[in-house]
């Protein structure tokens, strides 16, 4: 047996080390518009939020991306998700996992002081995915909290690690937070109308049909939308100097395509991605890194119509 006792430190720094370079590639090959904003970020607050967003990424790998590859019916994924989120507590008990992915989730957990108490529903919302094709209401609030604004909680606690925050403060920085991720989540749903129904046979909006997408539900979610983005921007100039632009940006982007999703047509939406180009976000990106903070979509719509998305 190995004699952990007398393990050199070094070891343990190298493998934590490894560890968190794994969780920031994994997440640079997946979104080039979180790397973006992710190098806004202070080096110390950047490494915790790759490695949230890493652990975030794999398991809806489980429910969209790897597992179906692999030809893994629904239980059979299921068995892994839950797999997934059994070393993720175990690790969060311990810091330790012998998945590098894991690891570097739970130091960051452990770090910045949140645990099971989000990182289950989390977990619970990726297994409504391998059993759930359409939503109530209820269900889809349930849904989005977990997916999306655990998240931005996740985030927070790095964002203010450290920051003295009296318990007001802390609940208008939370309400900001679960409102960017809501905001988020909503308007990926929205750009990936037909594909979720198309090709996962999910319908994510209550009451929404691909078939019959019209430009009353077009109008009615965004303005859900936008509610959540005001919301959230009211918060993004409170928030530390070493978080501050890179949330800016990352709010500056949905904005930016909450506004192209608007301009373009119902009927051409349900068959077309809507993107943000890339001249627009390193534009969006110099206004972020100069401080300027987002303005609301209401805000920018009166100034600009943009053609439809690109």
């Amino acid at each position: 047996m190995t004699n952990h006792s007398n393990r050199p430190a070094t070891d343990s720094t190298l493998y934590d080390r490894v560890a968190e370079e794994t969780a920031s590639v994994v997440i640079r090959r997946y979104s080039t518009s979180f790397g973006l904003a992710s190098r806004l970020l202070a080096p110390s607050i950047r490494r915790h939020v790759e490695n949230i967003y890493a652990l975030v990424r794999v398991a809806d790998e489980v429910v969209d991306g790897g597992a179906a590859d692999a030809k893994l019916d629904p239980l059979e994924a299921a068995r892994v998700l839950n797999d997934f989120e059994r070393d993720t507590e175990a690790a969060l008990d311990s810091g330790y996992s012998t998945n590098f992915v894991i690891h570097a989730f739970a130091r960051s957990a452990r770090a910045t002081g949140f645990g099971r108490e989000l990182t289950q529903p989390f977990f619970e919302s990726m297994r409504m995915d391998l059993v759930q094709t359409e939503h109530d209401d209820q269900s889809f609030e349930t849904y989005v909290y977990g997916s999306a604004e655990v998240v931005g909680l996740m985030c927070l606690g790095t964002f203010l690690q450290g920051m003295p925050v009296s318990p007001p403060e802390l609940a208008r920085f939370e309400h900001g937070a679960r409102k960017l991720g809501a905001a988020f989540q909503k308007i990926n749903f929205l750009r990936d109308l037909s594909a979720d129904f198309e090709t996962l046979g999910r319908s994510y909006f209550p009451g929404v049909s691909v078939d019959t997408f019209s430009e009353a539900d077009k109008t009615r979610l965004l303005d859900d939308i936008d509610a959540d983005l005001r919301d959230s921007a009211s918060v993004v100039p409170l928030l530390p100097v070493t978080s501050r632009r890179a949330v800016a940006l990352a709010q500056g982007l949905f904005t930016e395509l909450a506004v192209r999703l608007r301009a373009t047509p119902a009927d051409r939406l349900v068959h077309t991605r809507v993107r943000v180009p890339n001249p627009v976000k390193l534009r969006i990106a110099a206004g972020a890194l100069a401080g300027r903070t987002p303005r609301s979509t209401l805000s920018i719509t009166s100034r600009t119509r943009p053609k439809a998305a690109s």
